[in-house]
């Protein structure tokens, strides 16, 4: 009830008919220029052999199918809308300090860098300080701190997007290597040489920003926790 204002709750100013018809809805009706496709009839007529079969035939245009399924198949609702990533939140910005609070590195401080085209953001740690490598993190599950660090000129590398981060696809072995290894542990992966170098070369240009600044090494480092009587909607962080 945009339109109507309410005059006591559940109340508005105006009927739902005096409403709709405020809004005017039934001005905008889209009409189509196409012309109609032209409509198949359902039955053709089709000329038979033989003295006793009277020479022509009435057979239907489409074949009705031999078979059905033995239940009803629901078919997927379509849906217009398309995805877009979220809009970044007016309080982060590159160099801003944010708190995790989900994942393997939950209560970690932050450095945001950039956000990607799915709408992520990407982080550091940096890894030397606190060890949180680049992650890519939803928005919805950090705290974003008034603390932020000047990162100058720095931008990070352009590779460094959503497909940086996708799994290598692995190759599936055959059912009798996986039952000799079923319970055996599972053989650890070297890390990519290049993902440790581009670690390394983000790292170097964070923690340079960093130490300009008194004990935000320190800060960066310790995790952020709750006492007992402290509510963090009554917190400016």
């Amino acid at each position: 009830m945009a339109r109507s204002r309410q005059l006591a709750p559940g109340v508005g100013r105006f009927s739902r008919s005096q409403a709709a018809s405020r809004r005017g809805l039934y001005k905008g009706l889209k009409k189509s220029d196409k012309p109609a496709p032209a409509e198949t009839p359902a039955f053709k007529e089709v000329t038979v052999g033989g003295d006793k079969n009277s020479g022509t035939r009435l057979v239907p245009t489409s074949k009705a199918p031999r078979f059905y399924p033995a239940e009803d198949v629901r078919q997927p609702k379509k849906s217009r809308k398309s995805p877009k990533p979220a809009k970044l939140r007016p309080t982060i910005v590159p160099g801003t300090v944010l708190i995790l609070l989900a994942g393997r590195f939950r209560g970690k401080r932050v450095v945001f860098l950039k956000q990607l085209d799915s709408g992520l953001l990407l982080v550091t740690g940096p890894y030397k300080i606190n060890g949180v490598p680049l992650r890519r993190v939803n928005q919805a599950y950090v705290i974003a701190t008034s603390t932020k660090v000047d990162l100058g000129e720095f931008k990070v590398d352009a590779k460094i997007n959503d497909t940086y981060f996708a799994k290598p696809a692995t190759k599936s072995s055959s059912a009798e290597a996986e039952f000799f290894e079923e319970g055996r542990p599972k053989a650890k992966e070297a890390f990519p040489e290049a993902k440790s170098a581009d670690q390394k070369e983000v790292d170097k240009a964070v923690i340079a920003a960093v130490q300009k600044q008194e004990n935000l090494a320190k800060y960066l480092k310790a995790t952020f926790g709750l006492s007992k009587g402290q509510f963090p909607h009554q917190m400016v962080f």
